[in-house]
């Protein structure tokens, strides 16, 4: 009698240490509302002198972005890129009335913000949400494209559009690639001086919101970091547990 009570005894510290192994193998690690961090990679220019070869003449692209994740689902980014594009009528096809050549070369900054849709839900927690470290995903905005020059500097409003991948190397450590348009509503990126003057309509003619408008792209691989946890009664109040 008194050895079985002693073995009762014993088996306490065992069933405590049991349930606080088990209640902290439980325990979720913070979510995170915000993003912070850098980009890098390239930048092509596509217009009178490239019409679509892509990647032709890639020049750097480096940048800094910021993200808003609303849901795992849904996230709002915003960006401030340093690019560099060119172009050249040297091994054109496309030949220009009187025979017009030129090229061009400049320096351009980038603002913008787009709205972020996951294909996945985006976390390396929630398994049995179906919850994914890695996520492709599709992002449309709203952006400026300022591009300094002597006497011929370009401003004017760009439509970003593109794809992306991004994955949670860690809690906190997102790495991404993705690939943008910018639609841009002139004709003018190529224009930097008189040599050129002809690239701002070399058709004479008056050219539609769709043609005979200028783009640009960039490549670009990201590192972000998470920050500003999100408390759990946010999340519940937001309904952030339903995926």
């Amino acid at each position: 009698m008194r050895c079985s009570f002693f073995r009762r005894l014993l088996l306490i510290p065992a069933v405590i240490t049991g349930f606080y192994i088990s209640l902290h193998a439980q325990e979720q690690k913070p979510e995170y509302k915000f993003e912070i961090g850098g980009m890098a990679g390239g930048a092509f220019y596509m217009g009178d002198l490239n019409k679509n070869a892509f990647f032709k003449g890639l020049n750097p692209a480096v940048g800094a972005v910021f993200r808003y994740n609303a849901n795992f689902r849904w996230a709002f980014k915003a960006n401030l890129t340093w690019a560099r594009v060119s172009g050249s009528t040297d091994g054109l096809e496309n030949v220009f009335p009187d025979g017009a050549q030129g090229s061009f070369s400049r320096s351009l900054i980038d603002m913008g913000g787009q709205m972020e849709f996951n294909f996945f839900p985006y976390s390396d927690q929630f398994a049995y949400a179906n919850a994914k470290r890695f996520s492709p995903y599709v992002f449309l905005g709203i952006g400026l494209t300022v591009a300094p020059g002597s006497g011929n500097t370009f401003a004017g409003p760009n439509i970003p559009l593109g794809v992306g991948v991004k994955y949670k190397l860690t809690h906190r450590l997102n790495l991404g690639c993705e690939f943008s348009f910018r639609k841009l509503f002139g004709d003018g990126l190529d224009v930097t001086d008189d040599s050129n003057a002809f690239l701002d309509d070399p058709y004479h003619m008056n050219s539609s919101f769709l043609k005979n408008k200028d783009w640009y792209s960039f490549l670009t691989f990201t590192v972000t970091w998470d920050f500003g946890p999100r408390c759990k009664t946010c999340n519940n109040a937001k309904n952030i547990d339903n995926l």
